[in-house]
């Protein structure tokens, strides 16, 4: 059985016994102005010879500028398929292989690259690599006939729920269904019997092309496709109505926002889609438990990745003043993103990978290490840092159930299993396990504070679920497969520290006024 943790997935959850993303100031210091840009214009004659790309083109500030780079775009071969003119964001298609090194002398545009390194078609899908493990029919009458008359039937076996204080948080509220979860993911099947009563067809869309399709149902993964929002959705807000499972806030609305490709890719235009849909539709919370492809890790010294970065960097933030809270998954490859450097094997992920050693403070994971993001690493049933969970002091923010292996963190009983629970496709259940399942539980609190306080600005919410968070002092010496070999350092008190940020989320506070 491979090590849990071993290989880190596009796609931040890990099947069970497979290899499963603190702000950062990370765009340029100093941004170059129009002014010290050319109106360098293209070739005569413009190559279309190259491979269908996507690019984003980040646009400066200023009266007339967007309209002259179009006219460029144009000009270098480039056709604008989205203009997010919000934050200056141009989504770009070209066949002109100079297009990017073109487009950057005009004037105006501030950064421009390649959103990915492969052609615009379909790509093998290694990002889960398998089945989840299934819940059996003897685990289900179990669970069933351990529940209170409180509890949905599987509840007995959602360990997660207690450990974060959510049972006892829904004897004073679900949460409102005034305030909204955003699953930006591989998709939500909304015809779930626990999804169903929540969600919010209206505020759902599919934005895998970088420009969001309302049609009904586009939100949903196809056939064949990832069950991985489906779960995290679950997590979130399963409704509390004497079916299956129960999420962590059952009484707030869920949206689908649909950002990977048939095979799972997250690339950034549909990313920044994601996040500006959110922002323009009343979504309080996003949740985000993957990492944008096709770089675990951008770095700003190479034009493309910049760029890359620097649009999502811009959508994030116009959510958040938009009056959104952004949270992400911190990552499931056991790395320490406040080390000095880190060995990036796996980038680009669509086409040919290499070996890499990257500094984590000039190349981000990202969005869980944008500036305002929400970073959350995960811990598993006995409380402890999950043997996959990236971690980081001053990286990341909070904690939460993300599940490990039974064999590493076995839950009390009635749970049998240490994985997370969730809601699947066609109306089953699964379990899954992750940096992936931690986020979304984090999500569900901010909901319940959302609920708790409707007039909070996204920073008060925040400095509450950092506050309120059950303090976890460092877990030293963290040796989690108990063969005498240490398998991470936690640097850092028990008030801030590497592996548990500010601590445990906790759903009970949340509901205290």
């Amino acid at each position: 059985m491979a090590h849990l943790g071993s290989r880190r997935g596009r796609v931040l959850a890990l099947p069970a016994g497979l290899a499963l993303t603190a702000s950062l100031g990370f765009l340029p210091s100093g941004a170059a102005s129009a002014a010290e840009l050319s109106d360098a214009p293209a070739s005569a004659a413009v190559a279309t010879s190259g491979a269908k790309l996507t690019y984003v083109v980040n646009v400066a500030n200023g009266r007339g500028t967007a309209t002259a780079v179009k006219k460029a775009v144009k000009a270098a071969g480039g056709e604008v398929v989205a203009d997010y003119d919000r934050i200056g964001v141009l989504v770009v298609h070209s066949q002109n292989p100079a297009f990017a090194q073109q487009i950057r002398k005009a004037r105006g545009v501030v950064s421009a690259g390649a959103t990915r390194t492969a052609p615009l078609s379909a790509q093998r899908d290694d990002s889960v690599g398998g089945a989840a493990e299934a819940l059996t029919a003897a685990e289900a009458l179990s669970a069933a006939a351990n529940a209170s008359d409180e509890q949905d039937p599987l509840e007995p076996l959602q360990w997660d729920l207690p450990a974060i204080k959510a049972d006892k948080a829904h004897k004073k509220t679900l949460g409102s269904s005034r305030v909204t979860v955003g699953v930006i993911d591989t998709g939500v099947d909304d015809t779930h019997p626990d999804l169903a009563p929540n969600f919010d067809a209206r505020k759902s869309a599919n934005c895998v092309s970088g420009v969001p399709d309302t049609t009904p149902g586009s939100w949903r993964p196809n056939p064949g496709e990832s069950d991985h929002g489906t779960h995290v959705a679950g997590t979130i807000g399963a409704a509390k109505n004497g079916i299956g499972v129960t999420g962590v806030a059952p009484g707030v609305k869920l949206a689908g926002i649909k950002v990977s490709t048939p095979d799972g890719f997250f690339y950034t235009e549909a990313v920044v889609c994601g996040f500006m849909w959110a922002a323009e539709n009343g979504i309080d919370i996003t949740n985000n438990s993957y990492y944008t492809d096709p770089w675990m890790f951008a770095c700003k010294n190479d034009e493309d990745q910049k760029a890359l970065v620097e649009a999502v960097t811009r959508a994030t933030r116009y959510a958040e003043k938009k009056g959104t809270v952004n949270v992400a998954a911190a990552g499931n490859s056991k790395f320490d993103l406040a080390a000095d450097s880190i060995v990036d094997n796996s980038s680009p992920n669509d086409s040919t990978p290499g070996d890499r050693v990257i500094d984590p403070k000039k190349c981000v994971d990202y969005p869980a290490m944008l500036p305002g993001v929400v970073t959350v690493s995960a811990t598993g049933a006995k409380g402890l840092k999950a043997s996959y969970s990236n971690y980081g002091h001053g990286v990341i923010d909070v904690s939460a159930p993300g599940g490990d292996r039974t064999i590493y963190q076995t839950p009390d009983a009635p749970a049998t299993n240490g994985l997370i629970l969730s809601t699947t496709v066609n109306g089953g259940y699964n379990y899954k396990a992750g940096t992936s399942m931690a986020s979304p539980h984090a999500a569900g609190v901010l909901a319940l504070l959302k609920s708790t306080h409707p007039k909070a600005s996204p920073a008060s919410l925040k400095a509450l679920l950092y506050a309120q968070a059950d303090e976890h002092a460092c877990t030293n010496p963290y040796d989690i497969e108990g063969d005498g070999t240490i398998d991470a350092v936690c640097e850092g008190g028990k008030q801030k520290n590497g592996f548990y940020g500010a601590g445990l989320v906790d759903a009970l506070e949340a509901v205290r006024r």
